[in-house]
């Protein structure tokens, strides 16, 4: 099959240009195409998640994935989707996130073989760029009216779009430019958010160079009211499991929503569309097990095999009831619940909850919490069961 088709089967596609005539391209020959990873962070997380399912499946009908780590962009940060100006991190903090993306990246991407995939870091030529050059040699074919129409600046207009943020579209156009030039690369991949990003350095090569060159955006995982999925307890689901646990991980596909099951398998695993189609067939109790199965198969690839066994265990563990299985936290011993639930990761804030304490979300031990304290003997037991509504359990260790 065309790589094309298999990712809008799949549900990956939402936007393209020239779709005919990257369709043709694909099934003529092998091409070598990109992924840009601002390192934000010092770790991947879940919206990047679709972008490189989409590479490792491109990489598996034979193109090369490339992914471009933002070693110069992530010195400006990207304003798209922004009602606020990014913070700005340093050289050392960038170097050290862009060394985080490259261990996780090669979870999902073959770095070896026919049509290997490379890793590209664009502070290579940004961070040196003569900037009267590159005005004269790349700014020339930006229209500032165009731009000012972009998607990716509008929520940064209301609040006041900076110089420097406005000459990322620039810089992100001639990532694509040099690609081209140095590994003849002519199709840039990405999320939804990037359109107007991207559509400047298709036309950049096409304007520049007189060649083809074609963008095409991604789904963003979003929930049935329309916000993007991925928010946890903690704020972000994280792909390190320093950030959020295999269990967490685990935990939050196996909590998704009915109707986002199915898209979820589409997008987040390898698994074969009849199967998924058959899983996601009954919307009655039935779709516990295709929830099961759709969080073990994203925790496998995320974190392997053994830890999404171990998580699976665990969770079963939880709401069966056996003590054995189920997560267990250890905590610095108190009696006060607001701390116990903040450093067990359970609340963000000791605000939060007593929040959730004094609105009933909280047992301890199948027993309704109603005040902020432990009862004297479970604090003398040293441990305890903690259930935070109906999906939260965990038993608690106090040291």
């Amino acid at each position: 099959m065309n790589a094309l088709d298999v990712l809008k089967a799949r549900g990956f596609i939402k936007q393209t240009i020239f779709e005919d005539d990257l369709h043709e391209l694909l099934d003529k020959e092998k091409i070598s195409f990109y992924v840009g990873f601002d390192p934000t962070a010092d770790s991947l997380h879940i919206g990047h998640y679709i972008p490189v399912m989409a590479m490792a499946w491109m990489q598996r009908y034979g193109h090369r994935p490339i992914a471009l780590f933002g070693g110069g962009t992530g010195m400006i940060g990207d304003p798209s989707g922004r009602s606020d100006l990014r913070s700005m991190l340093t050289k050392e903090q960038i170097r050290h996130n862009v060394e985080s993306f490259k261990k996780q990246m090669s979870r999902f991407i073959n770095f070896e073989g026919d049509n290997a995939a490379i890793m590209v870091d664009n502070g290579d030529w940004l961070l040196d760029l003569n900037y009267i050059d590159f005005l004269r040699d790349i700014g020339v074919y930006f229209s500032v009216n165009r731009m000012l129409t972009a998607e990716c600046y509008k929520a940064r207009m209301e609040k006041g779009l900076t110089f420097l943020e406005f000459n990322y579209m620039l810089m992100q156009g001639y990532d694509f430019l040099r690609l081209y030039q140095d590994y003849n690369c002519v199709l840039e991949l990405g999320g939804d958010d990037q359109w107007s990003n991207m559509l400047a350095g298709e036309d950049l090569i096409r304007r520049k160079l007189g060649k083809p060159a074609f963008a095409a955006t991604c789904t963003l995982l979003l929930t049935s009211e329309g916000k993007k999925m991925g928010k946890t307890a903690k704020g972000a689901l994280w792909l390190d499991e320093n950030k959020t646990t295999p269990y967490e991980f685990y935990q939050y596909f196996r909590n998704v929503e009915d109707v986002k099951v199915a898209e979820c398998m589409r997008l987040l695993t390898f698994m074969d569309l009849e199967e998924i189609a058959e899983l996601t067939a009954h919307n009655d109790e039935r779709m516990n097990a295709a929830k099961e199965r759709l969080a073990f198969e994203v925790t496998k690839l995320v974190h392997g095999e053994q830890k999404a066994v171990k998580a699976q265990r665990q969770a079963r563990g939880a709401f069966g009831g056996n003590q054995e299985d189920m997560p267990k936290v250890t905590v610095e011993k108190t009696d006060f619940m607001p701390d116990i639930m903040v450093s067990a990761g359970i609340a963000k804030s000791k605000s939060e909850a007593r929040t959730l304490i004094l609105g009933g979300g909280v047992s301890v031990n199948d027993q309704k919490l109603t005040g902020l304290t432990l009862p004297a003997e479970v604090l003398a037991s040293g441990e305890f069961i903690l259930h935070k509504g109906k999906k939260v359990h965990v038993k608690v260790i106090l040291k």
